[in-house]
């Protein structure tokens, strides 16, 4: 009898375990997750911006193509080696076929779209939450990405012949154009290990 009490005992013990192992995480142990986060979107639109900024100025948005054709993929992939991510951009009509989203990312964009819809700031939108992909569990982030005035220049209803002429030589296939100030131009997108 004892035998057979020690024996439940253990098993109940290693359910209980397996059952734990694979559970998320719980909110307040993801916070850290969320702030490092955002800490790695912020340093990747500022760079990005400031890059954009340089190159409008001296050459206007002619020159911020080339910085987004040339340089913006590097200054994703710098980030990402330096938090050990995948940090990145996406959006429902990108221009990069590179930047296109997953199926998890397609609907946080989807909803983000909603909750624009119905009234809320995309100025702090976010989500976050652990998924599990292939067998392994990751903490993803994204956070909403407005369409700015100068991103207009590229972006907008109405574009100058020049920038459709080299838009059309390095995105042939570019849906990432019609946008209006304020609209959801994308977000940025965060995959992190658990």
């Amino acid at each position: 009898m004892l035998k057979l009490n020690n024996r439940l005992a253990k098993t109940a013990l290693t359910l209980l375990i397996a059952m734990f192992a694979g559970a998320p995480a719980a909110a307040g142990d993801l916070q850290p997750r969320v702030e490092a986060s955002r800490a790695a979107a912020k340093q990747l639109f500022e760079t990005l911006r400031d890059e954009m900024q340089t190159a409008v100025q001296s050459g206007g948005p002619v020159a911020g193509i080339e910085v987004c054709h040339d340089k913006a993929q590097a200054l994703s992939r710098k980030v990402s080696e330096e938090k050990g991510w995948q940090v990145g951009r996406t959006s429902l009509k990108i221009r990069n076929p590179k930047n296109a989203p997953d199926a998890w990312e397609t609907q946080v964009l989807e909803e983000f779209q909603k909750r624009k819809a119905a009234g809320e700031s995309l100025e702090d939108m976010e989500k976050s939450e652990v998924v599990t992909d292939g067998g392994k569990q990751y903490f993803r982030y994204m956070k909403a990405i407005p369409l700015g005035g100068v991103c207009s220049n590229c972006h907008g209803p109405v574009l100058k012949p020049e920038v459709v002429e080299k838009l059309d030589e390095y995105y042939p296939q570019d849906k990432a154009r019609g946008f209006q100030v304020g609209d959801l131009r994308g977000a940025f997108t965060i995959k992190q290990p658990m």
